[in-house]
């Protein structure tokens, strides 16, 4: 079995504005003046005659757009001959020239624009659980208490995303499956919490995972707002490799069946070490396949589920309409504290009617064994990642982290193995809220109260082959676990 990448999503980037100086050629009255956008409108009711504005120019032809552009006094930036525009440079006054001169039928201004990408915490509710609920603890829902899981391609713990208040890691332990064959732990290796496993792996996944799952809140370079689910959470760490193989993450399985309840070893408070209870698999095969209840993957993830931890599965990126089953394996699992996550596509925006992503994997419309449990945001989503990394250099949209030094640390990747971590954060949220939940009373509360969005197939006994039971709600799922 080998772990499948996702795809990436890129996007445009603006024209840069430059300022310019020169003559302003005289106005003239008589001359009807070109439309302009509602934006540009807006920046000359309150600019000067000197004010730098970039704006784009068209025209019936870019022939007739640069010359109107060269007659006002503008400086071209660059042209677009297939649809009679260009982009210039000049002053408010000259723009007010270049709407006079002949052949100019429109005028725009080059509107600033943000990242088209959602760390997806405001759609599921996350933040808002973070911000205006408490745990049992009396702290903020931000998964402090619990360590989570991330059996991926590795992490960076010196990622600005997992660090701690006092500057430390918050990767608790750093392990890394040597495993070729059989499930023993024995071939799971220490490694320092100052190594990036990403990087030996040659990877970038799991460092972009764990970042939703449980990186740090902030407010990047270009305004945009990234940060996981359960920042306030302890990672431990099991690097596969960039090739994940079955019997690499069975063995990462068996060491968390055998360590979670004291990761970091026995002498370890759980203050500093929490116990795992959430485990993120955002890997299988291509094209899903028959569930198999004697493999050793559900073997384990059922004795996990006996021992109180919940095991969270990508559903797969094969897409699909019905008519197949395309689900990950052992997602379809039907033991309580086992959930499948299909993707969401929330435009960017954070809003809870949007649509199941094209790519998700669907199950078999006629079998509900095969469909996945809920729906997260997983498209376009904004989490830690080095650029030089190969699954971070498919995505197109490098931002700044929050420190100095911080550049191109954040990018923007989709698939549902980006919504899985959406869910293993909340289910860490949820754990605090309540911390002797059962793993089948967090997944109750998770599908009882999801949101229903229309998009996709029509919901069936309230769950649907292509998204579950619909979008998760935090606030919701605290409330019904609450009650439970």
């Amino acid at each position: 079995m080998r772990w499948r990448s996702t795809r990436a999503v890129a996007i445009a980037a603006a024209v840069l504005v430059l300022p310019f100086t020169g003559a302003v050629p005289a106005a003239n009255a008589q001359v009807p003046l070109a439309p302009v956008s509602d934006t540009l409108d807006r920046v000359l009711t309150t600019a000067t005659a000197l004010t730098p504005v970039t704006t784009l120019v068209h025209a019936a032809d870019a022939g007739t757009a640069a010359q109107a552009v060269r007659t006002a006094g503008m400086r071209e930036i660059t042209r677009f001959p297939r649809i009679g525009v260009v982009a210039a440079t000049g002053t408010a006054a000259q723009v007010a020239a270049v709407r006079k001169a002949a052949g100019v039928t429109y005028v725009e201004n080059n509107d600033p624009l943000v990242a088209f990408g959602s760390s997806g915490t405001t759609a599921t509710r996350s933040a808002e659980a973070r911000t205006t609920l408490t745990g049992a603890d009396g702290a903020p829902l931000d998964g402090r208490g619990v360590s989570v899981a991330i059996i991926d391609t590795g992490i960076d713990p010196t990622h600005p995303a997992f660090r701690g208040a006092d500057g430390s890691t918050r990767v608790v332990r750093n392990l890394k499956s040597l495993c070729l064959d059989g499930t023993t732990t024995s071939c799971i290796v220490d490694v320092p919490t100052s190594v990036d496993t990403d990087a030996t792996a040659l990877g970038g996944h799991g460092t972009h995972v764990a970042g939703i799952a449980a990186g740090a809140p902030y407010t990047l370079a270009d305004g945009s707002s990234v940060g996981g689910s359960a920042p306030g959470a302890k990672i431990v760490s099991i690097s596969t490799g960039l090739a994940i193989l079955v019997l690499g993450t069975d063995a990462a399985l068996n060491w968390v069946l055998e360590n979670h309840a004291a990761p970091c070893g026995a002498g370890v408070p759980a203050t500093v070490c929490p116990p795992i209870k959430v485990i993120n698999n955002s890997y299988g095969p291509s094209g899903g396949g028959e569930f198999d209840p004697e493999s050793a993957t559900v073997k384990l993830q059922r004795a996990l589920a006996a021992e109180g931890v919940v095991t969270v599965w990508a559903n797969g990126n094969d897409g699909g309409d019905g008519s197949a089953d395309l689900s990950n394996p052992p997602g379809k699992d039907p033991t309580p504290g086992v959930i499948s996550v299909a993707s969401y596509n929330d435009q960017g925006t954070g809003t809870r009617d949007g649509t199941v992503s094209d790519f998700s994997s669907r199950g078999l419309a006629s079998d509900p064994s095969t469909w996945p449990d809920v729906s997260a945001p997983g498209e376009n989503i904004l989490s830690a990642c080095r650029p030089y990394l190969v699954i971070c250099a498919t995505g197109l949209q490098p931002s700044n982290g929050p420190g100095m030094l911080d550049l191109g640390t954040y990018n923007v990747i989709s698939g549902t193995s980006m919504a899985t971590p959406q869910i293993t954060g909340i289910v860490a949220q949820l754990f605090q809220s309540r911390p002797d939940a059962t793993p089948g009373e967090i997944e109750a509360a998770i599908k009882s109260t999801a949101y229903k969005y229309s998009d996709g197939a029509p919901y069936q006994g309230g769950s649907s082959f292509d998204k579950g039971a619909g979008l998760v709600d935090t606030v919701a799922a605290v409330g019904a676990l609450a009650g439970a």
